[in-house]
Protein backbone atom coordinates (compact mmCIF):
# COMPACT_ATOMS: atom_id res chain seq x y z
CA UNK A 1 0.00 0.00 0.00
CA UNK A 2 1.39 3.52 -1.08
CA UNK A 3 0.90 6.53 1.03
CA UNK A 4 0.65 9.57 -2.01
CA UNK A 5 0.07 13.20 -1.39
CA UNK A 6 -0.81 15.24 -3.84
CA UNK A 7 0.15 18.78 -3.69
CA UNK A 8 -1.30 21.67 -4.88
CA UNK A 9 -0.84 25.57 -5.02
CA UNK A 10 -4.90 26.58 -5.52
CA UNK A 11 -7.75 23.92 -4.83
CA UNK A 12 -9.60 25.11 -7.04
CA UNK A 13 -11.80 24.07 -9.97
CA UNK A 14 -10.02 24.16 -12.81
CA UNK A 15 -8.52 21.00 -15.07
CA UNK A 16 -5.72 20.35 -12.59
CA UNK A 17 -8.25 20.27 -10.29
CA UNK A 18 -10.18 17.77 -11.89
CA UNK A 19 -6.97 15.95 -12.85
CA UNK A 20 -6.30 15.21 -9.19
CA UNK A 21 -9.87 14.30 -7.96
CA UNK A 22 -9.93 11.64 -10.78
CA UNK A 23 -6.66 10.17 -9.90
CA UNK A 24 -8.17 10.12 -6.00
CA UNK A 25 -11.20 8.54 -7.40
CA UNK A 26 -9.63 5.34 -9.33
CA UNK A 27 -5.99 4.69 -7.54
CA UNK A 28 -8.41 3.86 -4.44
CA UNK A 29 -8.84 0.46 -6.49
CA UNK A 30 -5.16 0.01 -6.73
CA UNK A 31 -3.33 0.38 -3.15
CA UNK A 32 -3.27 3.65 -3.21
CA UNK A 33 -4.15 5.60 0.14
CA UNK A 34 -4.37 9.47 -0.94
CA UNK A 35 -3.66 12.77 0.94
CA UNK A 36 -3.99 15.82 0.42
CA UNK A 37 -2.23 19.54 0.85
CA UNK A 38 -2.65 22.73 -0.62
CA UNK A 39 -1.95 26.53 -0.48
CA UNK A 40 -5.61 28.15 -1.08
CA UNK A 41 -7.98 26.34 -0.44
CA UNK A 42 -11.50 25.95 -2.82
CA UNK A 43 -13.70 23.74 -4.62
CA UNK A 44 -11.26 20.69 -4.89
CA UNK A 45 -10.68 20.38 -1.21
CA UNK A 46 -14.41 19.88 -0.55
CA UNK A 47 -14.94 17.24 -3.16
CA UNK A 48 -11.77 15.28 -1.46
CA UNK A 49 -13.00 16.28 1.88
CA UNK A 50 -16.29 14.10 0.69
CA UNK A 51 -14.18 11.40 -0.25
CA UNK A 52 -12.45 10.81 3.14
CA UNK A 53 -9.43 12.62 2.21
CA UNK A 54 -6.98 14.15 5.01
CA UNK A 55 -6.67 17.57 4.15
CA UNK A 56 -4.20 19.99 5.78
CA UNK A 57 -3.50 23.43 4.69
CA UNK A 58 0.50 24.28 4.09
CA UNK A 59 1.68 27.81 3.53
CA UNK A 60 3.65 27.55 -0.09
CA UNK A 61 5.29 31.18 -0.36
CA UNK A 62 7.60 30.88 -3.59
CA UNK A 63 9.70 27.87 -5.15
CA UNK A 64 12.63 28.05 -2.96
CA UNK A 65 10.15 28.30 0.43
CA UNK A 66 12.45 26.61 2.38
CA UNK A 67 10.12 27.03 5.54
CA UNK A 68 7.53 25.27 3.70
CA UNK A 69 9.71 22.45 2.73
CA UNK A 70 10.48 21.36 6.02
CA UNK A 71 6.74 21.65 6.91
CA UNK A 72 5.59 19.42 4.26
CA UNK A 73 8.90 16.99 4.99
CA UNK A 74 7.54 16.86 8.36
CA UNK A 75 3.97 16.39 7.23
CA UNK A 76 5.11 13.55 4.84
CA UNK A 77 6.83 12.14 8.24
CA UNK A 78 3.29 12.59 10.44
CA UNK A 79 1.52 10.78 7.61
CA UNK A 80 4.10 8.13 6.58
CA UNK A 81 3.99 9.20 2.69
CA UNK A 82 5.69 7.90 -0.16
CA UNK A 83 5.66 9.59 -2.80
CA UNK A 84 4.22 13.33 -3.38
CA UNK A 85 2.83 14.22 -6.47
CA UNK A 86 2.47 17.81 -7.66
CA UNK A 87 0.74 19.44 -10.66
CA UNK A 88 2.64 23.14 -10.64
CA UNK A 89 6.27 24.68 -10.14
CA UNK A 90 6.18 26.15 -7.17
CA UNK A 91 5.20 23.36 -5.51
CA UNK A 92 7.52 20.82 -7.27
CA UNK A 93 9.99 23.11 -6.62
CA UNK A 94 9.25 22.53 -2.46
CA UNK A 95 8.76 19.22 -2.48
CA UNK A 96 12.19 18.59 -4.42
CA UNK A 97 13.72 20.91 -1.66
CA UNK A 98 11.86 19.07 1.16
CA UNK A 99 13.66 15.59 -0.03
CA UNK A 100 16.50 16.96 1.91
CA UNK A 101 14.90 17.13 5.50
CA UNK A 102 13.09 13.93 4.20
CA UNK A 103 14.63 11.26 2.45
CA UNK A 104 11.89 8.85 2.31
CA UNK A 105 10.20 10.49 -0.09
CA UNK A 106 9.64 10.65 -3.33
CA UNK A 107 8.68 13.05 -6.26
CA UNK A 108 6.10 13.00 -8.91
CA UNK A 109 5.32 15.99 -11.20
CA UNK A 110 2.91 16.34 -13.63
CA UNK A 111 3.16 19.46 -16.56
CA UNK A 112 -0.44 20.25 -17.32
CA UNK A 113 1.14 23.65 -19.28
CA UNK A 114 2.81 24.05 -22.50
CA UNK A 115 4.82 26.98 -21.83
CA UNK A 116 8.44 28.08 -22.60
CA UNK A 117 10.39 28.82 -19.08
CA UNK A 118 13.16 31.58 -19.12
CA UNK A 119 16.26 31.37 -18.81
CA UNK A 120 16.66 31.58 -14.96
CA UNK A 121 14.30 28.97 -14.53
CA UNK A 122 15.35 26.73 -17.28
CA UNK A 123 18.89 26.85 -15.01
CA UNK A 124 17.67 26.26 -12.18
CA UNK A 125 15.35 23.13 -13.19
CA UNK A 126 18.73 21.44 -14.39
CA UNK A 127 20.19 22.23 -10.86
CA UNK A 128 17.16 20.13 -9.23
CA UNK A 129 16.51 17.72 -12.56
CA UNK A 130 18.59 15.53 -10.50
CA UNK A 131 16.15 15.26 -7.49
CA UNK A 132 13.51 14.52 -9.29
CA UNK A 133 12.14 10.59 -9.85
CA UNK A 134 9.20 10.97 -12.60
CA UNK A 135 7.39 13.37 -14.54
CA UNK A 136 4.12 12.92 -16.36
CA UNK A 137 3.62 14.87 -19.24
CA UNK A 138 -0.03 15.03 -20.09
CA UNK A 139 0.10 15.77 -23.92
CA UNK A 140 3.21 14.31 -26.41
CA UNK A 141 4.05 18.44 -26.87
CA UNK A 142 3.94 18.82 -23.17
CA UNK A 143 7.23 16.10 -22.98
CA UNK A 144 8.93 18.25 -25.62
CA UNK A 145 8.49 21.71 -23.44
CA UNK A 146 9.77 19.70 -20.69
CA UNK A 147 13.24 18.87 -22.22
CA UNK A 148 13.20 22.37 -23.75
CA UNK A 149 13.02 23.22 -20.28
CA UNK A 150 15.71 22.01 -19.11
CA UNK A 151 14.51 18.08 -17.48
CA UNK A 152 15.90 15.20 -18.76
CA UNK A 153 13.75 13.22 -20.67
CA UNK A 154 14.27 9.56 -19.49
CA UNK A 155 12.14 9.89 -16.55
CA UNK A 156 9.39 11.81 -18.32
CA UNK A 157 6.48 9.87 -19.47
CA UNK A 158 3.10 10.96 -21.27
CA UNK A 159 0.01 9.51 -19.82
CA UNK A 160 -3.17 11.07 -21.65
CA UNK A 161 -5.97 12.48 -19.64
CA UNK A 162 -8.84 9.89 -18.94
CA UNK A 163 -12.07 9.75 -18.27
CA UNK A 164 -15.18 7.11 -17.25
CA UNK A 165 -17.28 6.34 -20.31
CA UNK A 166 -19.77 5.23 -18.31
CA UNK A 167 -20.14 8.36 -16.27
CA UNK A 168 -21.37 10.76 -19.40
CA UNK A 169 -23.56 8.30 -21.17
CA UNK A 170 -27.03 8.60 -21.58
CA UNK A 171 -29.73 9.79 -23.83
CA UNK A 172 -30.29 13.29 -25.32
CA UNK A 173 -33.52 13.43 -23.21
CA UNK A 174 -31.81 13.66 -20.12
CA UNK A 175 -31.12 17.05 -20.50
CA UNK A 176 -32.56 20.18 -19.22
CA UNK A 177 -30.65 22.47 -21.02
CA UNK A 178 -32.75 23.73 -24.09
CA UNK A 179 -36.12 23.51 -22.02
CA UNK A 180 -34.35 26.05 -19.23
CA UNK A 181 -33.19 27.98 -22.48
CA UNK A 182 -36.31 28.17 -24.01
CA UNK A 183 -34.47 26.33 -27.15
CA UNK A 184 -36.42 23.60 -30.19
CA UNK A 185 -34.97 20.37 -30.13
CA UNK A 186 -33.87 21.22 -33.69
CA UNK A 187 -31.95 24.28 -32.48
CA UNK A 188 -27.90 23.56 -33.46
CA UNK A 189 -26.32 24.12 -29.59
CA UNK A 190 -22.85 24.75 -29.48
CA UNK A 191 -21.44 24.36 -25.62
CA UNK A 192 -17.94 25.96 -24.73
CA UNK A 193 -17.43 25.48 -20.84
CA UNK A 194 -14.08 27.64 -20.68
CA UNK A 195 -12.96 30.58 -17.60
CA UNK A 196 -13.35 33.50 -19.01
CA UNK A 197 -9.72 34.26 -19.41
CA UNK A 198 -7.58 35.98 -21.55
CA UNK A 199 -5.58 32.59 -22.25
CA UNK A 200 -9.12 30.50 -23.03
CA UNK A 201 -9.89 33.12 -26.27
CA UNK A 202 -13.42 34.25 -26.26
CA UNK A 203 -12.74 37.15 -27.71
CA UNK A 204 -12.06 35.04 -30.63
CA UNK A 205 -14.73 32.95 -30.15
CA UNK A 206 -17.45 35.85 -30.41
CA UNK A 207 -15.82 37.19 -32.89
CA UNK A 208 -15.92 34.32 -35.12
CA UNK A 209 -19.36 33.79 -34.58
CA UNK A 210 -19.97 36.96 -35.76
CA UNK A 211 -18.60 35.59 -38.84
CA UNK A 212 -20.34 32.95 -38.45
CA UNK A 213 -23.89 35.04 -39.20
CA UNK A 214 -22.51 35.87 -42.55
CA UNK A 215 -22.09 32.73 -43.86
CA UNK A 216 -25.24 30.77 -42.80
CA UNK A 217 -28.32 30.75 -42.35
CA UNK A 218 -29.08 27.90 -40.23
CA UNK A 219 -30.66 28.93 -36.54
CA UNK A 220 -27.93 28.62 -33.93
CA UNK A 221 -26.97 28.65 -30.33
CA UNK A 222 -23.48 29.29 -28.39
CA UNK A 223 -23.57 28.43 -24.82
CA UNK A 224 -20.82 29.58 -22.66
CA UNK A 225 -20.69 28.22 -19.34
CA UNK A 226 -18.40 29.19 -16.58
CA UNK A 227 -16.94 32.56 -14.79
CA UNK A 228 -13.45 34.41 -14.17
CA UNK A 229 -12.22 37.99 -15.01
CA UNK A 230 -12.85 38.61 -18.49
CA UNK A 231 -17.25 37.59 -18.27
CA UNK A 232 -18.23 41.04 -18.13
CA UNK A 233 -16.24 42.33 -21.00
CA UNK A 234 -17.37 39.16 -22.84
CA UNK A 235 -20.45 40.38 -22.33
CA UNK A 236 -20.22 43.55 -23.50
CA UNK A 237 -18.63 42.69 -26.91
CA UNK A 238 -21.99 40.38 -27.78
CA UNK A 239 -23.79 43.24 -27.15
CA UNK A 240 -21.53 45.49 -29.36
CA UNK A 241 -21.67 42.99 -31.51
CA UNK A 242 -25.32 42.49 -31.76
CA UNK A 243 -25.19 39.02 -30.54
CA UNK A 244 -27.39 38.60 -27.84
CA UNK A 245 -30.21 36.16 -29.67
CA UNK A 246 -27.05 34.10 -30.70
CA UNK A 247 -25.21 34.09 -27.36
CA UNK A 248 -26.12 32.81 -23.42
CA UNK A 249 -23.77 33.11 -20.89
CA UNK A 250 -25.20 30.69 -18.24
CA UNK A 251 -22.12 31.59 -14.99
CA UNK A 252 -20.38 28.25 -13.38
CA UNK A 253 -22.50 25.62 -13.89
CA UNK A 254 -21.81 21.97 -11.89
CA UNK A 255 -24.27 19.99 -13.99
CA UNK A 256 -21.47 20.21 -16.77
CA UNK A 257 -22.82 16.45 -18.04
CA UNK A 258 -26.26 17.66 -18.60
CA UNK A 259 -24.73 20.82 -20.40
CA UNK A 260 -23.04 18.12 -22.79
CA UNK A 261 -26.17 16.34 -23.40
CA UNK A 262 -28.48 19.26 -24.25
CA UNK A 263 -25.81 20.23 -26.87
CA UNK A 264 -24.60 19.29 -30.53
CA UNK A 265 -20.95 20.67 -30.63
CA UNK A 266 -18.12 21.51 -28.59
CA UNK A 267 -15.91 24.23 -29.30
CA UNK A 268 -12.67 25.04 -28.04
CA UNK A 269 -10.92 28.38 -28.51
CA UNK A 270 -8.11 28.20 -26.10
CA UNK A 271 -4.73 29.91 -27.10
CA UNK A 272 -2.83 27.16 -25.32
CA UNK A 273 -3.80 23.74 -23.65
CA UNK A 274 -2.17 20.77 -22.53
CA UNK A 275 -5.61 18.46 -22.72
CA UNK A 276 -8.15 19.45 -21.71
CA UNK A 277 -10.65 17.48 -19.78
CA UNK A 278 -13.89 19.40 -21.15
CA UNK A 279 -12.89 17.94 -24.64
CA UNK A 280 -12.49 14.30 -23.72
CA UNK A 281 -15.13 14.41 -21.51
CA UNK A 282 -17.60 16.37 -24.31
CA UNK A 283 -16.64 13.41 -26.93
CA UNK A 284 -17.35 10.76 -23.95
CA UNK A 285 -21.06 12.24 -23.85
CA UNK A 286 -21.25 11.94 -27.59
CA UNK A 287 -20.14 15.13 -28.80
CA UNK A 288 -17.98 16.46 -31.71
CA UNK A 289 -14.94 18.70 -31.46
CA UNK A 290 -13.94 22.16 -33.05
CA UNK A 291 -10.85 23.06 -31.33
CA UNK A 292 -7.54 25.26 -31.93
CA UNK A 293 -4.32 23.75 -33.20
CA UNK A 294 -2.17 24.43 -30.46
CA UNK A 295 -0.32 22.05 -27.91
CA UNK A 296 -2.39 18.93 -26.68
CA UNK A 297 -5.27 19.12 -28.75
CA UNK A 298 -3.77 17.77 -31.90
CA UNK A 299 -3.43 14.58 -30.23
CA UNK A 300 -7.25 14.35 -29.49
CA UNK A 301 -8.07 15.95 -32.77
CA UNK A 302 -6.72 14.80 -35.83
CA UNK A 303 -7.53 12.69 -39.54
CA UNK A 304 -7.38 9.32 -37.32
CA UNK A 305 -9.42 10.24 -34.31
CA UNK A 306 -12.13 11.78 -37.00
CA UNK A 307 -14.14 13.54 -34.17
CA UNK A 308 -14.12 17.32 -35.00
CA UNK A 309 -11.79 19.78 -36.47
CA UNK A 310 -8.52 21.55 -35.69
CA UNK A 311 -9.01 25.60 -36.44
CA UNK A 312 -6.02 28.12 -36.38
CA UNK A 313 -6.00 30.48 -33.66
CA UNK A 314 -7.44 33.85 -33.30
CA UNK A 315 -8.65 33.44 -36.78
CA UNK A 316 -12.42 34.07 -36.83
CA UNK A 317 -12.63 32.83 -40.34
CA UNK A 318 -11.34 29.20 -40.08
CA UNK A 319 -13.40 28.93 -36.56
CA UNK A 320 -16.49 30.22 -38.34
CA UNK A 321 -15.91 27.99 -41.47
CA UNK A 322 -15.56 24.63 -39.29
CA UNK A 323 -19.07 25.58 -37.69
CA UNK A 324 -20.60 25.89 -40.98
CA UNK A 325 -19.29 22.22 -41.69
CA UNK A 326 -21.39 20.88 -38.64
CA UNK A 327 -24.55 23.10 -38.99
CA UNK A 328 -24.79 22.44 -42.55
CA UNK A 329 -23.72 18.51 -42.85
CA UNK A 330 -25.38 16.63 -40.37
CA UNK A 331 -23.76 13.35 -42.42
CA UNK A 332 -20.36 15.00 -40.80
CA UNK A 333 -21.92 15.88 -37.74
CA UNK A 334 -23.01 12.05 -37.06
CA UNK A 335 -19.44 10.55 -38.57
CA UNK A 336 -17.68 12.87 -36.32
CA UNK A 337 -19.92 12.07 -32.94
CA UNK A 338 -18.91 8.02 -33.57
CA UNK A 339 -15.52 8.88 -33.88
CA UNK A 340 -15.18 11.36 -30.52
CA UNK A 341 -17.01 8.03 -28.53
CA UNK A 342 -14.61 5.46 -30.34
CA UNK A 343 -11.54 8.07 -30.01
CA UNK A 344 -11.99 8.03 -26.31
CA UNK A 345 -12.72 4.21 -25.75
CA UNK A 346 -9.31 4.18 -28.04
CA UNK A 347 -7.14 6.64 -25.95
CA UNK A 348 -8.71 8.52 -23.23
CA UNK A 349 -9.80 6.03 -21.18
CA UNK A 350 -9.60 6.31 -17.53
CA UNK A 351 -8.34 2.89 -16.05
CA UNK A 352 -5.50 3.17 -18.76
CA UNK A 353 -4.50 6.66 -17.20
CA UNK A 354 -4.99 5.29 -13.84
CA UNK A 355 -3.07 2.00 -14.40
CA UNK A 356 -0.44 3.92 -16.14
CA UNK A 357 0.12 6.65 -13.74
CA UNK A 358 0.74 3.90 -10.74
CA UNK A 359 3.02 2.44 -12.89
CA UNK A 360 4.86 5.43 -12.70
CA UNK A 361 4.32 5.92 -8.88
CA UNK A 362 6.10 2.35 -8.66
CA UNK A 363 8.75 3.57 -10.88
CA UNK A 364 9.64 6.68 -8.74
CA UNK A 365 9.49 4.80 -5.84
CA UNK A 366 11.97 2.41 -6.94
CA UNK A 367 14.97 4.72 -7.16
Amino acid sequence: MRNVLYLLNYAGKAGTERYVETLVRYLNHREINAFFAYHEGGLLVERLEELGVPTRQIELRSRFDLRAARTLARLCEEWSIDLVHCQFLREHYIALLAKQYNKRIRVVYTNHFILPNNAVTRFTNRLLDKRQDQMIAVCTRGREQLIANGWKGDRIRVIFNGVDLEAWAGPRSESTLRQELGLPEDRFVMLCASRFADDKGHRYLIHSVKRLTELTSVPFTLVLAGDGPLLEETKQQVRDLGLEDKVVFLGFRKDIKNLYKGSDLYVNSSRHEALSFLIIEAMAAGLPVIATDIAGNPDIVNDEAGCGLLVEYDNPDSMAVAIKCFLEEPDFLSKCREGALRTVAEKFEVHKMVEDTAKVYELACAR
